[in-house]
């Protein structure tokens, strides 16, 4: 049962980026109500940023690089910091919640900045980073979601969402996040805690299991859309999820 589950809610980070897209449309589809890229003209603040943003987004998983290697140690140690890890490659990992003994397989989905993500969590939120891991809030279903796969889904969700790949923005949406980006050069970080957050927070409020994730994803977006365009959203700290966060 365990492993239906998986391939249910990870199957999409086991390959490309392009396979990726196609396998969870019914989530990262992009809205083109409005083309902001018509009336939105970037600042030469906001292009920098972007582009190094983009930059991060590019640089794959790469388990032969030590840099890369240092940081899912350094995963593992905020994740687990009793418990020592016996090897990058381990059957520990699946603790975690990834697919199998080596995490290398899963990030294919989201890139070495799904691994800096879950870094900047737990670091900064260690509290919800503990919770959502051992899901210790609220009535949770027999079958959960697996915590590691779901971080790499979010990262997805979040380039997708916010048209991060594109040379200007094409969506509301994304405009009004480079706004954010500006003044703070780890927003999409932080976008991603909050993200998780409310994720974890939809999924009890419909009492999700395994095979409601990718509705709950979508409710997510939705959601995360809806309160990126709040006029009193000056930024990402206003967002009404950002409550839910716990240090």
């Amino acid at each position: 049962m365990i492993g239906d589950i998986l391939s249910c809610i990870a199957e999409a980070v086991a390959g490309s980026a392009a396979w990726l897209g196609r396998g969870l449309s019914c989530v990262c589809a992009q809205r083109r109500d409005s083309d902001a890229s018509s009336f939105f003209d970037l600042t030469l603040a906001q292009e920098e940023c972007l582009q190094r943003l983009q930059r991060r987004i590019d640089v794959p998983y790469d388990s032969s690089v030590i840099e890369h290697q240092e940081a899912l140690r350094a995963l593992w140690n905020v994740a687990f910091p009793e418990e020592e890890l016996r090897g990058l490659i381990s059957e520990q990992w699946k603790e975690m919640g990834w697919q199998g003994k080596d995490p290398s397989t899963d990030f294919r989905g989201g890139g070495f900045i799904s691994l800096e993500n879950f870094l900047f969590f737990a670091r900064n939120f260690p509290k919800s980073f503990q919770d959502l891991l051992w899901k210790r809030e609220g009535d949770r279903s027999v079958w959960e979601y697996p915590f590691a796969v779901a971080g790499v889904n979010i990262t997805f969700m979040l380039v997708q969402m916010l048209d991060i790949e594109a040379v200007k923005p094409r969506t509301l949406v994304g405009a009004t996040f480079l706004k954010f980006l500006e003044e703070n050069e780890s927003a999409f970080d932080l976008l991603y805690c909050i993200a998780f957050k409310l994720m974890d927070h939809q999924w009890l409020s419909m009492r999700a299991s395994y095979m409601d994730f990718n509705t709950v994803m979508k409710s997510t977006r939705r959601e995360l859309e809806k309160e990126l365009l709040q006029e009193e959203v000056l930024r990402l700290e206003d967002l009404p999820s950002y409550k839910l966060l716990s240090r």
